[in-house]
């Protein structure tokens, strides 16, 4: 028997509710990711809806490497906020260090599957913090943000792409959003050549 066959597998539903729960947990929810991608989308979407973007939020959480940038960057912020990092790190985290670029690294590299409008759209979001990402980056108190901030511009980022890949689809086939229910938003088996 091979050290593979052992190994334990977490399954891909305990997984994604542990993302939602976390994001809960540390005040961030669907819809707050959801307003951002339909103020950015709205204008190149004819019909687009709040549950449209929300349909393409739960699509880009279910995404196993978006997943695991969650865990590991909201497990780090709460272990800053218990002191429980060894130093350097500690400070560095907790005080969201200028030069500190972890934080965009793991929130970058998990748009990548999503391509170059995910990454565009991603440092866009990362220099002007829209909405919820804004509050946790000014957050005050004793809560630390250092990468969740990044990890919501991400989701973010990365569900405006695929509003916007699925727009292309979707002019392909001489419709709209008002076409579609949100639904249909994800996955995206109802047009012909479509990817999730």
């Amino acid at each position: 028997m091979d050290s593979n066959s052992q190994r334990t597998r977490v399954h891909s539903d305990t997984v994604y509710q542990a993302t939602k729960e976390a994001l809960n947990r540390r005040g961030v929810t669907i819809e707050d990711i959801a307003k951002i991608v339909y103020e950015m989308q709205l204008p190149y979407n004819d019909g687009l809806t709040m549950e449209h973007c929300e349909e393409s939020v739960k699509s880009v959480l279910k995404n196993r490497e978006m997943q695991h940038a969650i865990l590991v960057g909201i497990e780090l912020d709460e272990l800053a906020e218990k002191k429980m990092l060894s130093e350097p790190l500690q400070s560095i985290v907790e005080s969201d260090e200028g030069l500190f670029g972890v934080d965009e690294t793991i929130a970058l590299g998990s748009v990548f599957t999503y391509g170059s409008i995910a990454v565009t759209t991603f440092g866009h979001l990362d220099k002007n913090k829209i909405g919820i990402i804004s509050q946790l980056d000014t957050k005050a108190g004793e809560q630390v943000h250092t990468f969740l901030d990044d990890l919501a511009a991400g989701v973010a980022a990365s569900a405006a792409s695929r509003i916007a890949h699925r727009t292309r689809d979707l002019e392909e086939q001489n419709e709209t959003f008002r076409d579609i229910t949100p639904e249909e938003t994800a996955p995206e088996s109802k047009i012909d050549g479509a990817t999730t």
